[in-house]
């Protein structure tokens, strides 16, 4: 450790964080590339390879000229996704609830002796079968 000076660990983890970061950032703006509709075939060739041959000019000018865009269009992703899983809580549970209506209807009709006991098990069972 007396060869490797603390301030030294600081930079090398300062380095190192900063890597991992334009990494992320690097697969965010390909992520986006080819997310965005709007973009025609070579429009997104052209951006991949100006990313990828320069690729900190590439980013930068990327960003600045379609940033704005990007938040949009991850933000509708979001959304989508909210909207697709509402959906789907709302299917599935209304599948449960309307047996459970049912159920409710049927118990009322034998508690009123509109149906006898007999009816509502035979009418109990198939409704959850």
């Amino acid at each position: 450790m007396d060869d490797y000076p603390l301030l030294n660990l600081f930079w090398t983890m300062l380095w190192l964080f900063l890597w991992v970061m334009w990494f992320f950032l690097l697969f965010k703006v390909v992520t986006d590339i080819f997310r965005d509709h709007s973009l025609s075939g070579w429009a997104k060739a052209g951006w991949l390879v100006f990313v990828l041959v320069l690729p900190y000019v590439g980013v930068l000018v990327y960003l600045i000229a379609r940033g704005k865009s990007m938040g949009e269009r991850d933000v509708k992703q979001v959304q989508e996704h909210e909207e697709a899983l509402r959906q789907y809580i709302q299917k599935a549970a209304g599948a449960g609830s309307s047996s459970a209506e049912e159920l409710g209807k049927l118990s009322a009709l034998r508690d009123k002796g509109d149906i006898t006991q007999e009816e509502f098990q035979r009418a109990k069972t198939k409704l959850l079968n």
